[in-house]
């Protein structure tokens, strides 16, 4: 549901604010102005509807339509998920989408 105020659109609501400042930062990057409501009234939830208590990402309405894509892309990103590897330097099991070995921090070959 597309909720507008002024020159501004709300594109996403998220329940965490981490990802909120994340998405944040790569609109940022881009060169999009972004705000984020709510960003501190996680904490009352119960007291207002979770959802009224979620960050919202607002930027202008002309930058709507590619940050809504830019956002999915960070959210949902597309293509292989790298294959586990074994490091080389202690043997330890490591995930795919890591690029260093959590055990003795070795980089992934």
């Amino acid at each position: 549901m597309e909720k507008t105020v002024g020159n501004l659109e709300r594109v996403h609501i998220v329940a965490d604010p981490l990802i909120a400042g994340h998405i944040e930062s790569v609109l940022a990057d881009r060169g999009i102005h972004c705000m984020v409501r709510n960003r501190h009234l996680i904490g009352g939830a119960g007291e207002i509807p979770p959802l009224e208590a979620w960050p919202e990402i607002w930027v202008d309405r002309e930058d709507a339509s590619i940050a809504r894509q830019l956002i999915h892309e960070v959210l949902e990103p597309e293509g292989p998920t790298p294959e586990a590897w074994v490091c080389p330097n202690c043997g330890e099991w490591i995930e795919g989408q890591f690029a260093e070995c959590w055990h003795c921090g070795a980089v992934a070959p």
